[in-house]
């Protein structure tokens, strides 16, 4: 006799919140191949597949983690897969969660600092996601510090310390001694922040690419041990904005090469980590970090959303230099969305900013590279995008003019957004001329992004392909091998 196929349980979880959403099956299908979509998928679900599901049949692969990001969406509150009687899998969002605790927020950057040092070519290729902005920059705005970050020392009792005989002492380890609790000192500390200054100085002037890796292995090597180590509060605050400090600049190098999920992903993990370090400011600063990642990617609205948040979590007190900053990022996404009064009224408030700035102001380190040439260079990328070439290009001129010659790459994208300008107005030599100098410089720097400017501006000489100039500019850059 053969024996019948058992019986699958129907999915009651699954359809209470069809009901809820008021979602139809082909509705829920249709928006989950959409998602899907987002990711790189071709998944192709129907009404079908969704009376399957409702029947017990269990999605495969990463797809129950989008059915719950679905649901998150619609229902505006947070489901896993097992909140809709699916079996967990891989989550297509991991690494982008926003850790309860910093015990959680160490485990969740030190596993992705791990993978990424690892041959796991796979987490290169993650794509990027708009709808993962949306819960770590709400629980950044919302959230406060965590009230307790210290390891190995008892917690204060009556906001009095434990005495020394009154616990088992903590044996101080060797530096040399990386395995976890390690006593951390503020000479680590030091370390991790010169580590930070030299791994900048070399993504400026060579690209992300160059050193990407040996940063990555630092962190896994080096910081995680730390942050798993021993230390009081002051010391654990100091230690957590380190490596968010690290962890951004991970991310801007993952950036830099094109591994856009991957970046993503870390400045998710540094916007924690400096929540859990107490650090407002840098908090806000990582979000203009994820709105630049988002105004390149062409995601003009949630980089729009990005800059406010991090306005509004700093609030009016911050330096007038850090203002012009938040600002002048708000304008470029406002620019990316061709909107001219909203990206006018943004670029006229950073400048009155920065005019309000005074040589003895006292900023943050990471704030010290926007000055006026940063600045003009805001200007002229939202002047190029609003298709205000003259402006554009007097901007831009006035950028390059005034940038240190470290800042390789960023020279770099202005001189192609001059570049840009100069075609605008018609300047067809100029413009050629403008171009091949960025192209040959681009072909020294491990630089996606590099390559992507340079790419735009040879998308826009397509029309006058057959004018000498261009035939000039493409033999030019063909000879670059």
């Amino acid at each position: 006799m053969t024996e019948r196929p058992p019986q699958r349980t129907p999915n009651r979880q699954l359809a209470a919140l069809i009901a809820e959403a008021g979602f139809s099956n082909a509705g829920l299908a249709r928006r989950v191949d959409q998602l899907g979509l987002e990711h790189g998928l071709d998944l192709r679900y129907d009404k079908t597949s969704v009376t399957r599901w409702l029947r017990g049949q269990q999605p495969r692969g990463t797809t129950p983690a989008l059915i719950a990001e679905v649901f998150t969406r619609r229902l505006g509150r947070r489901l896993t897969a097992q909140d809709l009687g699916l079996d967990a899998c891989a989550p297509v969002y991991a690494g982008l969660e926003f850790a309860a605790g910093p015990e959680e927020a160490v485990d969740i950057v030190s596993g992705l600092w791990r993978k990424d040092s690892g041959s796991h070519a796979e987490l290169r290729k993650i794509a990027f996601t708009p709808a993962g902005l949306v819960v770590p920059s709400r629980d950044w705005l919302i959230g406060r510090a965590d009230d307790r970050v210290a390891r190995g020392d008892p917690p204060p009792v009556n906001g009095a310390r434990v005495p020394a005989q009154g616990r088992a002492a903590v044996p101080r380890q060797r530096q040399t001694d990386r395995g976890p609790g390690q006593r951390v000192t503020m000479g680590d500390i030091a370390a991790l922040r010169s580590v930070g200054e030299l791994f900048r100085t070399l993504d400026h002037a060579y690209g992300g690419g160059h050193a990407r890796q040996a940063l990555v292995r630092y962190l896994e090597h080096e910081t995680e041990p730390m942050l798993r180590g021993t230390y009081g509060e002051a010391t654990g605050r100091r230690l957590f904005a380190a490596a968010a400090d690290l962890t951004r600049l991970a991310g801007w190098t993952s950036f830099d090469i094109a591994a856009h999920g991957l970046a993503q992903r870390y400045f998710v993990q540094a916007l924690r980590l400096a929540q859990a370090a107490g650090d407002r400011p840098y908090g806000s600063y990582v979000l203009v970090t994820m709105s630049r990642q988002a105004i390149h990617l062409g995601h003009g609205r949630e980089a729009v959303q990005l800059a406010r948040v991090a306005q509004q979590g700093l609030g009016s007190a911050a330096p007038a230099v850090v203002q012009a900053l938040l600002h002048s990022v708000e304008a470029r996404g406002h620019g990316v969305l061709g909107e001219v009064r909203a990206c006018t009224a943004s670029l006229v408030r950073a400048e009155r900013a920065m005019e309000a700035a005074r040589p003895g102001d006292e900023l943050p380190h990471w704030a010290r590279f926007f000055d006026e040439a940063q600045l003009a260079d805001e200007f002229a990328h939202c002047h190029r995008d609003l298709q205000q070439y003259r402006a554009a290009a007097q901007h831009a001129e006035r950028s390059l003019q005034l940038r240190a010659p470290g800042y390789a790459r960023s020279r770099l994208f202005c001189r192609v957004v001059l570049a840009t300008a100069r075609l605008g107005l018609g300047e067809l030599d100029q413009a050629c001329s403008l171009g091949a100098e960025a192209a040959q410089q681009a072909t020294e720097m491990r630089s996606a992004r590099a390559l992507e400017y340079v790419r735009d501006f040879e998308k826009r000489l397509e029309p006058y392909r057959d004018a000498t100039a261009v035939r000039t500019y493409r033999d030019r850059v063909a000879a670059l091998g």
